[in-house]
């Protein structure tokens, strides 16, 4: 019995693409992509923490405050109202509800019907009527507590996947309480005699010291236990069409 051979393959005219069986065409061939040792430096990103943008640090990068975490975060803010604002919406722009405790409703009305487009994202409550918000990973919720010089014990804590921002407009009597159980605290400008007095609360240096009575609308020196850290909130367009531009005082 005779096995019949395969025919020839047909002859591939110069020039033609060759196929290859189950890889398609051949592709352009280019100088391989290499970099030397010295060179891998260039291709760090600068990525932080995962969070809300707040600023921009001295070094004119992006400042990232946490906003959902798995643990309690209690942060002081002794500032404007304005800063605040900031944060809350862009906390909403993360995906997250805010929750806002004020005796103010009328300065932050504006921000919650802009920010409330079809959704509950800002809410605002009355001081001592915060109801539960049912915080979890899928759903974190920032309580801003706009209550004033003497801010009350809140019925809403922090708690994981709910971080508390407590306002104050000037160092009151509460502020060395709340300050020595917060995570972080940011100051902005204050007097000279609030800035000695947030010296030696927050033991900061002489420098630093000077340097608050100084400091320009929108700008903030966030304390955390281990760092510090000046930054500068620039308002986009959309938040100065709503909130007005920087200012310390409401």
């Amino acid at each position: 019995m005779t096995t019949a051979l395969p025919p020839d393959p047909a002859p591939v005219a110069p020039g033609a693409a060759r196929r290859r069986f189950g890889f398609g065409l051949l592709g352009p061939r280019r100088g391989r992509h290499e970099l030397a040792p010295e060179q891998f430096e260039s291709l760090a990103l600068p990525v932080g923490d995962d969070g809300v943008v707040i600023g921009t640090d001295p070094h004119d990068a992006p400042a990232v405050l946490g906003i959902g975490r798995t643990a309690p975060f209690d942060a002081v803010l002794v500032g404007g109202a304005w800063t605040a604002q900031v944060i809350a919406l862009r906390t909403v722009g993360t995906g997250a509800r805010v929750a806002v405790e004020t005796g103010r409703r009328q300065l932050w009305t504006s921000l919650a019907q802009a920010a409330n487009s079809g959704q509950p994202c800002v809410t605002l409550h009355d001081v001592g009527r915060v109801p539960p918000q049912g915080a979890s990973v899928h759903s974190p919720v920032l309580v801003v507590r706009d209550c004033g010089a003497r801010p009350p014990r809140g019925r809403v804590v922090a708690a994981p996947w709910q971080p508390v921002l407590t306002l104050l407009p000037f160092v009151g009597p509460e502020a060395p309480r709340l300050m020595a159980s917060a995570d972080l605290v940011g100051v902005q400008r204050v007097s000279p005699e609030e800035a000695a007095q947030l010296g030696r609360l927050l033991g900061l240096s002489a420098e630093d010291v000077s340097a608050l009575p100084t400091l320009g609308d929108g700008v903030t020196l966030w304390c955390a236990r281990r760092s510090r850290m000046y930054v500068d909130t620039r308002a986009t367009g959309p938040e100065v069409g709503l909130l007005g531009s920087a200012r310390r005082m409401d």
